[in-house]
């Protein structure tokens, strides 16, 4: 067994704790494949995890990253595809952020026709996350009226483009009038500058939305509320602004809301195996073909992570950040 680089969590806190280290290259268990990786994608759960505040299940790697690209060079029993020498992109439970990972085979993803590693790298956890929960979860329909808060984050980028293209009317927040503008150019009917306008009256506005995403939590829980439409749906897939607010339930019942929310990393591998079968029929024929793609924002060497999370964390960026792996 050889040893890789690897950058591992050396006691939870900010993002200095994040050093470089060298670690036993992984052996493929029974229906995984090992990456030699290229580009592993940034994301708020590592963050979360390098703070101690979300903990890997208990059979992963306790390195951060939870998406890579690169190529396949050893697979385990039962594995037909991918095959070693095929270059791929895949979720991970943990462990991208080293020169080799394991994962299972069928969270494996082919990388789209004419992308670069370093943009495959950026799809998994994303395009999971966004189709899961908009798509399967929040059942979003050709018509209906979408707002992603954080629309130029990595998933909000995402959320923008598929919901736009699947013919939904699709309205944004961002921070400032660049992140606005960014979130028009790839398909918002109408950005929102949380800083001075009211998402909640501007939907209500609209007659309300039929879906809202939201992964900010805090006091935008009852103006989400305020913001649906009669049987509109609340999805959350975090809490940046804490997961606690004061909420008048009677709302929800006058208008027939549902509310949800999931996590994807603690998702059982026949879940997220599900999710990786709807994204390649319904989702990765639109990155082959260019009509959707990542938006990337920057990219660090491995040794450099810290650096990485420190600018996701400054909330300046728009789009994707990435490691240089291999």
């Amino acid at each position: 067994m050889t040893d890789m680089r690897a950058i591992e969590i050396t006691t939870p806190g900010d993002p200095e704790v994040l050093k470089p280290t060298t670690r036993p290259r992984p052996d493929p268990k029974a229906g995984q494949v090992i990456i030699k990786v290229a580009y592993a994608g940034v994301n708020r759960p590592d963050a979360l995890q390098r703070a101690g505040k979300y903990a890997p299940p208990p059979d992963a790697s306790d390195l951060p990253g939870l998406e890579a690209s690169g190529e396949v060079v050893a697979i385990g029993e039962g594995v037909s595809w991918p095959k070693v020498g095929d270059q791929v992109c895949a979720l991970l439970p943990g462990g991208g952020y080293a020169e080799y990972v394991a994962t299972p085979a069928a969270h494996c993803l082919p990388v789209p026709k004419g992308m670069s590693l370093k943009e495959a790298a950026c799809l998994p956890e994303t395009y999971f996350t966004v189709w899961t929960n908009v798509f399967m979860r929040g059942g979003l329909k050709a018509g209906e009226k979408f707002l992603i808060h954080g629309g130029s984050s990595g998933i909000g980028t995402t959320a923008i483009q598929l919901a736009k293209h699947f013919g939904a009317r699709v309205f944004a927040t961002a921070g400032n009038a660049d992140k606005c503008a960014k979130c028009v150019e790839l398909g918002a009917e109408r950005a929102i500058n949380y800083r001075e306008e009211d998402f909640a009256q501007i939907l209500k506005d609209e007659g309300g939305a039929n879906l809202i995403l939201d992964m900010v939590g805090g006091d935008y829980i009852p103006r989400n509320v305020s913001a649906l439409e009669i049987e509109g749906r609340l999805v959350f897939i975090a809490f940046l602004g804490g997961p606690k607010a004061e909420l008048n339930f009677a709302q929800v019942m006058a208008k027939r809301l549902t509310i949800t929310g999931s996590t994807l990393r603690p998702q059982s591998d026949a879940a997220k195996a599900e999710i990786a079968s709807q994204l390649r029929e319904h989702v990765w024929p639109l990155l082959d073909a260019g009509r959707i793609a990542p938006v990337m924002d920057s990219e660090f060497p491995l040794d450099d992570a810290a650096k990485a999370h420190a600018r996701m964390e400054t909330s300046d960026h728009i789009g994707k950040i990435v490691l240089k792996v291999g």
